[in-house]
């Protein structure tokens, strides 16, 4: 009989880790995407931490790797901010010193560089022109974006 949509097939803990190893061989995976995933598998509490301790012992999970991957990957991809990535890195339960370590990555002058793309991008003539609810809605969008108020102001009053 075939299973039903929505279950997920149960593995044993070796199979498990064998395919846990490609999961995390195939992109950088935080500690509790791989731990939800094994739960997702059916393995127990037990099971799920031993695969997950061996993982980082063969160099196939590392949190800081992750936390840098992600940090430049979100900001150069998709220009997220500095607040957006702290944000998503702390849903993933990073830790806040890994945290700190991998926002180093990112060059404070790539990052006002990128701010300024985005103005432009989102504005076809100068900021001085836009009218208030102009304004208002870019900031938002910025916000959105993930950067921090202050640095939006300084920049559409500096332009």
């Amino acid at each position: 009989m075939e299973e039903g949509f929505g279950k997920q097939k149960k593995y044993t803990p070796l199979q498990a880790k064998s395919k846990a190893e490609s999961y995390c061989a195939y992109q950088e995976r935080s500690q509790q995407e791989l731990r939800d995933k094994l739960y997702s598998w059916g393995l127990h509490q037990s099971d799920v931490e031993s695969i997950i301790s061996d993982l980082i012992a063969d160099n196939f999970l590392n949190e800081e790797r992750f936390a840098k991957a992600f940090v430049l990957g979100k900001f150069r991809m998709k220009a997220w901010g500095k607040v957006k990535i702290i944000q998503h890195l702390k849903l993933k339960r990073v830790s806040k010193p890994l945290i700190s370590v991998a926002m180093r990555e990112i060059d404070l002058d790539e990052y006002e560089e990128k701010l300024e793309e985005l103005i432009a991008k989102k504005t076809n003539k100068p900021l001085g022109s836009l009218t208030l609810p102009e304004k208002a809605k870019l900031i938002r969008y910025l916000q959105a974006k993930g950067y921090e108020n202050d640095l939006i102001f300084q920049k559409i009053k500096a332009e």
